[in-house]
């Protein structure tokens, strides 16, 4: 049984934006029209973020064409050279067929972020192009410094029952400056869903459960969610109607949570010893078990 309510709507912190609990993204491969469908069900956060997938764009410019009030639109740069923001922004702009977003995010930045590079982006915040910035990042204890930072208004962090680091390296240290927080690798790159790496008389979770673990943290004001197509979209808004955790629904998951990761661990480092035996001695490469090589590092 899960606790009591649903996910309705909240503030992304102090953008004072109001969004959905669930934000889709772009580069799984959902298609526009799935997009609709969402939108007309209450989705109202949508990010075209690292993959610029042309039906994604072209759903999500006929949903702003009727809602553009009503709807939070994220892109993503990843640029590492200040100049080459602008006209990136502005091409998602033109295929929106909007004149502003809500959010830029100034993606994977695991060291502070140059000052030409947030220049670029509050050039195009005094512009009207942008009106907020947030930063993603993976080194969780950068994330408080740039909470800190002027004119960076949120956080992008990885959060799942797998990675829980943020509760004791970023949560805590940010609530005074109230940052939107979004969290992203829900389902850590579908390996919580893996029967094989589920321990033994364990429930395997569904993607909803990734998500509403996810979203029952105080902390965090919206998950990203990246479905490839209309099932998988409809099993992450099946998270907003399932509501939150309940204690006994959150032990399992953190117990789900720290056996994927360490048997993701115990992979990583086997196939490290393996391939340094075959460099020190000879021999072919042995291979990784069945599906360890698609496993994602932690």
């Amino acid at each position: 049984m899960s606790a009591a309510g649903s996910f309705g709507p909240t503030e992304l912190g102090r953008t004072g934006l109001r969004v959905s609990r669930i934000g889709v993204a772009s580069s799984y491969g959902v298609g526009g029209r799935d997009l609709e469908r969402a939108h007309e069900r209450g989705v109202s956060f949508f990010f075209w973020g690292l993959r610029r997938r042309g039906d994604f764009g072209r759903g999500l410019a006929r949903i702003a064409k009727k809602d553009r009030a009503g709807v939070v639109i994220g892109i993503q740069s990843y640029t590492r050279v200040g100049f080459l923001m602008k006209p990136s922004v502005h091409l998602a702009l033109r295929a929106l067929g909007t004149d502003y977003v809500d959010l830029l995010s100034l993606g994977w930045w695991n060291t502070m972020p140059p000052a030409r590079v947030v220049d670029a982006a509050l050039a195009l915040r005094e512009a009207g192009r942008v009106r907020h910035i947030v930063v993603s990042s993976h080194e969780r204890t950068l994330l408080p410094r740039l909470a800190k930072v002027a004119g960076i208004d949120g956080l992008m962090v990885r959060y799942n029952a797998a990675h829980t680091g943020a509760e004791r390296e970023v949560f805590p240290h940010v609530a005074e400056e109230r940052p939107g927080v979004l969290a992203f690798t829900a389902t850590r790159w579908g390996s919580l869903l893996d029967r094989a790496l589920v321990p033994p008389g364990e429930a395997v979770p569904r993607a909803s459960d990734c998500y509403r673990f996810v979203l029952s943290s105080p902390h965090v004001h919206a998950t990203l969610a990246g479905p490839k197509n209309g099932a998988e979209l409809d099993e992450a808004m099946a998270a907003l109607e399932r509501g939150p955790m309940d204690e006994e629904e959150m032990a399992w998951m953190r117990r789900v949570g720290r056996a994927v990761r360490e048997d993701t661990r115990a992979h990583r480092a086997m196939g490290l010893v393996d391939r340094a035996r075959a460099s020190l001695f000879g021999g072919p490469t042995p291979a990784l078990p069945a599906g360890a090589a698609q496993r994602p590092a932690p």
